[in-house]
């Protein structure tokens, strides 16, 4: 029996290194791969967006008088002369209002073996300046794109109602921005409108700069079309959330706040085929462990047969249906890969054992066996966030019943039932001396 237990647990540690060595394939295909089919995605659709405030400013000129002293080199005669030049002055100003509405529509895409977020982003905003300077200055306005790697349709910066279409954007270090100037007066109010359809890809910020900053008469508004909404790291939560149809409509507001910051979501992920196969490779040796477990257990009880080869079938059974997942999500949806690598494996084990201890053990005890710690088991990981709970709850269960069945065997004399009885130790006769006749009782007299 000791022989017996040492060639299963020689053979699940084999299968389990085969089990690393896959899912660290998997790992390294998927994520080799991932800054290049990152960046090709990127290019054929739009970059990570994260779209600036609105910077503002005023210029003003003023005249500076300069006094020079200079020598006549005809009299040698010293005299004061004044010059007069122009300083432009600049400061920046805050906008007094911002009235945004961003909506995102969501659409996944699928490169080699990972899924990206991709969307479309509707941006539409409206922003207004009041300026309360006695002195007529020159209003500034900044804007800056959110990425380089993206094309904007419907593009729109107009002021005060009227576009300008004589701008053009400036590139500035990696940003490409706008910069458009109007002459203000006292008391005088420029609203102007920045709008425009682009792609994205994993999340979008909007963000009011780098440092703390005040923000005065704050409304956003933004509507998505899924319900997995997130929000990303240092980023402030909505004030109020709406269910709607397909999504949630999302708003932040304020009248006058000073935070450090940003307004943004994280677009929800799907799962990646290539990492989850990974993880489902790298944690089969559980399945598999419980699952040999259980079979000898089962088998003890019933006294049926199991040869440490029939493990060994088994075992690779099990390994065919990682194999099998791992290089079919490539080409097929998951389900219908984890699907098919399923039913491949079970079949395996239950038309082997039918085989060699018959239908019923290998359709019950078997085959049930294997849907619950390798199927099972493996689907909890699309539960992501939940995987760890729910095999602890299928091991805590299994322990449960294998103790139940087991709390009344005598564990001593089931191991010795199965040693191989002893030989007799040889008598006289087999050792060439005749026997003595053994004494008795001794016959009654005629």
């Amino acid at each position: 029996m000791a022989k017996r237990i040492g060639a299963i647990i020689l053979i699940y540690v084999g299968i389990a290194l085969a089990w690393m060595v896959l899912g660290g394939m998997t790992y390294s295909r998927s994520y080799n791969t991932f800054d290049r089919l990152s960046n090709a995605v990127a290019g054929l659709w739009g970059d990570v967006q994260v779209q600036m405030a609105p910077e503002l400013s005023v210029e003003w000129i003023t005249i500076v008088i300069d006094k020079e002293t200079v020598t006549d080199p005809k009299t040698g005669r010293v005299q004061t002369v004044e010059k007069q030049r122009l300083v432009r002055n600049s400061k920046p100003v805050l906008i007094d209002s911002s009235d945004i509405d961003v909506g995102f529509d969501l659409e996944h895409r699928k490169k080699g073996l990972l899924w990206y977020s991709t969307y479309v982003v509707d941006f539409n905003a409206d922003y207004a300046y009041t300026h309360r300077d006695e002195m007529p200055m020159e209003l500034v306005i900044t804007y800056r794109f959110p990425t380089t790697q993206a094309s904007y349709d419907d593009f729109q910066f107009s002021i005060d109602g009227e576009e300008n279409p004589t701008f053009t954007p400036v590139s500035s270090g990696y940003e490409k921005i706008i910069t458009q100037k109007v002459p203000v007066e006292k008391g005088q109010r420029v609203p102007f409108t920045i709008a425009y359809k682009t792609r994205g890809l994993d999340y979008w910020r909007y963000t009011f700069g780098q440092n703390v900053n005040r923000i005065k008469d704050f409304t956003l508004v933004m509507k998505t079309n899924f319900d997995a909404i997130d929000f990303p790291e240092n980023s402030m939560s909505p004030n109020d959330k709406e269910k709607i149809p397909g999504g949630w409509l999302l708003t932040w507001q304020s009248n006058n706040i000073i935070s450090g910051f940003d307004i943004g979501m994280v677009m929800p992920k799907k799962l990646n085929p290539g990492p989850l196969a990974a993880q489902i490779s790298l944690f089969a040796p559980v399945c598999l462990l419980f699952f040999f477990v259980w079979l000898f257990v089962i088998a003890l009880l019933k006294k049926v047969d199991l040869h440490p080869m029939h493990y060994l079938f088994m075992g690779a059974a099990f390994f065919v249906f990682h194999l099998l997942l791992t290089y079919t999500v490539d080409h097929i949806p998951l389900l219908w890969a984890f699907g098919i690598s399923s039913a491949v494996s079970v079949f395996l084990v239950v038309s082997y054992l039918r085989l060699a201890v018959g239908m019923r053990f290998a359709a019950v005890e078997a085959g049930l066996a294997q849907v619950v710690y390798l199927v099972l088991f493996s689907y909890a990981h699309f539960y992501q966030g939940w995987t760890g709970l729910m095999v602890t709850i299928g091991s805590i269960m299994t322990l449960f019943v294998i103790m139940q069945l087991t709390g009344k065997i005598n564990w001593t004399e089931k191991f010795a039932r199965n040693r191989p009885p002893s030989a007799p130790r040889p008598g006289p006769i087999q050792q060439g001396i005749p026997a003595q006749p053994m004494a008795g009782p001794a016959a009654p007299k005629p």
